[in-house]
C-alpha cells in the first residue's frame, strides 16, 4: 500500500510529469498543453493558500499520483465546495493507489470544513475515474455532452458528487463568514 501524504515542493517534478503524461495521452483533463513544474507549482500554492489538501501517493520513495481540493468555484458563497482532482501514474493504476489516495483527501477535506465535493471527470469514457469515485461514495449528477475536443473528438464531462460530514445539516464551521456585501444607497 503506498503512503499517502501531503505534498512537499520537491515533489513538483514528478507532480508535473504524471499530469503531462495524462495531458498529452488521456481525456481525463482538458488542458491540451502540459503545464511546467513552476506552473503546478503555483496551482498547488493556491490549493495550499486556501487551507486545503494537496496529497501525494508514495511508493518506494518514488511519487506515484497526487490528488487535491480545489474550490469549486472562486466566489466566497462555495467556500465549503471543492471540486476533486487525482492523477496517477501510467503503471500505477488498478493497484489501489487511487482509492487510497482519494480517501485520505475525503478524510482531509472533511477535516477541513468541507461539505460537499464534486468530480468534474473528462470524459464519460473514463471508467477507471467514474468506478474509483463511484466506490467511495460519489453519485453521477449529470453529464455534460460534447463540451471539449481533445484528440479529434467531442468529450463529455461526468459530474459527480459526494456530500461529506454533517453535510447541510447543520450551520457551517471552519471558514470566517465573508463580508456582507454593501448596502445600496
Amino acid at each position: 500500500m503506498p503512503l499517502i501524504r501531503p505534498s512537499r515542493e520537491d515533489d513538483l517534478p514528478a507532480i508535473a510529469t504524471i499530469y503531462a503524461h495524462h495531458v498529452l495521452h488521456g481525456t481525463g483533463t482538458f488542458e491540451t498543453e502540459p503545464p511546467s513544474v513552476a506552473d503546478m507549482g503555483t496551482r498547488r500554492a493556491d490549493v495550499l493558500s486556501k487551507g486545503l489538501p494537496y496529497l501525494v501517493a508514495e511508493e518506494a520513495g518514488t511519487v506515484v499520483g497526487f490528488a487535491y481540493g480545489n474550490w469549486f468555484k472562486p466566489r466566497p458563497a462555495y467556500r465549503y465546495s471543492v471540486e476533486d482532482s487525482i492523477y496517477l501514474a501510467p503503471d500505477a493504476g488498478g493497484k489501489g493507489v487511487g482509492r487510497a489516495l482519494l480517501s485520505e483527501l475525503l478524510a482531509r477535506c472533511e477535516s477541513a470544513g468541507i461539505r460537499k465535493i464534486m468530480a468534474i471527470i473528462g470524459d464519460s469514457a473514463n471508467a477507471g475515474s467514474v468506478g474509483l469515485h463511484r466506490a467511495l461514495g460519489f453519485t453521477q449528477v449529470g453529464i455534460v455532452a460534447s463540451c471539449g475536443w481533445k484528440f479529434g473528438a467531442w468529450r463529455d464531462i461526468v459530474i459527480m458528487q459526494k456530500t461529506l460530514g454533517a453535510g447541510d445539516t447543520v450551520p457551517p464551521t471552519g471558514f470566517p463568514e465573508a463580508s456582507p456585501p454593501p448596502s445600496p444607497l
